[in-house]
Formats: structure tokens, C-alpha cells, sequence
């Protein structure tokens, strides 16, 4: 492997607290809400819903 593309300690050290940052920050918000987040396919189809509710399926679909 090419040395520029290899990951570096400092990297995946940093990289290890940003998902425990938002890994905190998930139960933060899901405590306050009083109910589990979205994960994966549901997640993504939650946050494509606009103002008009409408996911971005619906949308191609017209």
C-alpha cells in the first residue's frame, strides 16, 4: 500500500473520538427525546423528508 494513503495513529486516534463524541451525543439526544433515533435505511429516509414531507423517493417518483 502506498505510504501517503496509510492512516496514521494521530488519525485513527482522532478518528475514534469523533464517534465517541457522536456516540454520545446520539444517547444525549435520545434520552431527551425519551425514545430511540432512527438508524440506517429508516434514518436516511427521515432526514430526506423536506418541509413538504414528501422523502426524496416520493419526489422521483413525480
Amino acid at each position: 500500500m502506498d505510504d501517503k494513503r496509510k492512516s496514521s495513529k494521530a488519525g485513527k486516534r482522532a478518528a475514534e473520538g469523533l464517534r465517541e463524541a457522536a456516540s454520545k451525543e446520539e444517547e444525549k439526544t435520545e434520552s431527551k427525546m425519551g425514545q430511540d433515533l432512527a438508524k440506517g435505511a429508516d434514518r436516511f429516509e427521515e432526514r430526506s423528508k423536506s418541509s413538504d414531507g414528501r422523502s426524496a423517493g416520493e419526489k422521483q417518483k413525480d
